[in-house]
């Protein structure tokens, strides 16, 4: 490995901590850099999904104090958030490679539309807000919640829009109180996946990558927590669709 690559991959891992804190869709930083490098997709996605657990740590301990209001919620969201991390993970490991490889390119083209188009998912559910989570509103939200933890088990890229337009529609929580909602929820997917991943097929696991990754996005989350609120959110979500779509071409080729 390459002393471009050792740097490439930590830079890339920093990038995606930072950007999965303020907007999620970190893996498409890593995972299009890992194949850029010649790494196997289901490898590369696991190693990834194993590295950046750093970087959730380290952005929802800087939201602590926006998370704080959404304790009681959090503790009702928590169980379908794993539930859905344990499926989405097992299907990752039970589908062929063959079917890994067909699938990722669309969900990366969905995952780039739900990046597009978030600031208006966003601005449309502001004038639904809910004034209490009970009854339907509950059920609906849970179910939500457990189908984005099999996204993210599986995948992850804009797990972190869609946790976040759900709960836009269904709490009357800020939008800053959400995205560190966001990040507890995409943590417990990512710790809970990578759990099964090292119990069921360890071999999978690029621990270099991981380690990589993983010092990446543990500064990254800090920054993105501190600092990246005042990044121009039309860079990130233009950067991310550039890095996505090189992923999809790379994929396809």
């Amino acid at each position: 490995m390459s002393a471009f690559e050792v740097s490439a991959i930590i830079l890339a891992g920093m990038w995606a901590g930072a950007i999965n804190t303020v907007v999620g869709s970190g893996t498409l930083v890593t995972f299009p850099t890992l194949l850029f490098f010649g790494y196997p997709p289901v490898s590369a996605n696991i190693s990834n999904s194993l590295g950046l657990v750093a970087g959730g740590v380290t952005g929802a301990w800087g939201y602590r104090r926006e998370i704080a209001p959404l304790r009681q919620v959090l503790v009702k969201l928590a169980p379908a958030s794993f539930l859905g991390a344990i499926i989405g993970a097992l299907l990752l490991l039970v589908l062929p490679e063959a079917a890994f490889e067909a699938i990722v390119p669309a969900l990366i083209a969905l995952a780039l539309v739900l990046v597009v188009l978030g600031p208006r998912i966003n601005a449309w559910a502001a004038r639904h807000h809910a004034d209490q989570l009970t009854g339907g509103r509950l059920v609906v939200l849970l179910v939500g919640v457990l189908v984005a933890g099999m996204y993210g088990g599986y995948f992850g890229a804009a797990q972190g829009v869609l946790l976040i337009g759900m709960m836009s529609v269904l709490l009357p929580n800020g939008l800053q109180e959400l995205n560190g909602a966001k990040n507890v929820l995409g943590l417990i997917v990512n710790f809970t996946a990578a759990l099964v991943f090292l119990v069921v097929d360890p071999t999978q696991v690029n621990w270099v990558i991981v380690g990589l990754v993983a010092l990446g996005a543990f500064f990254g989350g800090l920054i993105g927590a501190r600092v990246g609120r005042l990044m121009p959110p039309w860079l990130l979500r233009a950067t991310i669709v550039i890095i996505g779509v090189v992923a999809i071409v790379v994929l396809l080729v």
